[in-house]
């Protein structure tokens, strides 16, 4: 069975470097166009994480695909970190720590998917990159938490997958 891609490849989008600048449903500023409404990638990235996350390999078709990569790495972030969140409120104060916390972007040494992904070819594009993965992790936390948390306490189906490593590869710094 192959991995799931995004339905946003072969459509016309600026690039930032090899990675789609895609719009977003959000209030949260940034770089990406605001979205219609309709479902954007951030939105793509969490229905399609638990089908996703088990693959080792993914072949790139588009790159919209480049986003649902990241995003599907980041949302392991973030479920790892929920792990020891027993609030609602707790979780939301810990995406927004994560969100904000300093990260890699493509080029730099220690990003992991650098073989995927270009350098930016200047320093302007370099900083909208930080922008719009900014946006897509703080509009990602936002609307991960309402899913994990549906209740009082933590959705176990959720949080089983923050052990799994989208091919062999994690965000978190060594």
């Amino acid at each position: 069975m192959p991995a799931y891609h995004s339905s946003f490849n072969g459509q016309q989008y600026r690039l930032l470097a090899n990675m789609a600048l895609l719009p977003i449903n959000t209030t949260f500023k940034g770089p990406a166009p605001r979205g219609d409404g309709s479902m954007d990638i951030v939105e793509e990235a969490l229905y399609y994480f638990k089908a996703n996350v088990f693959f080792k390999n993914y072949e790139i078709k588009g790159e919209a695909d480049r986003v649902l990569m990241y995003l599907t790495l980041y949302t392991t972030e973030c479920l790892k970190k929920m792990t020891k969140c027993r609030t609602k409120n707790d979780a939301l104060k810990e995406m927004n720590t994560l969100a904000l916390a300093n990260f890699p972007i493509p080029g730099d040494p220690n990003f992991p998917l650098n073989s995927f992904f270009t350098k930016a070819k200047d320093r302007a594009e370099g900083d909208q990159m930080a922008q719009y993965l900014l946006q897509l992790r703080q509009e990602l936390g936002a609307r991960l938490v309402p899913k994990v948390f549906e209740g009082d306490k933590p959705s176990k189906w959720w949080l089983c997958f923050s052990k799994k490593k989208f091919m062999d590869k994690t965000l978190a710094a060594k």
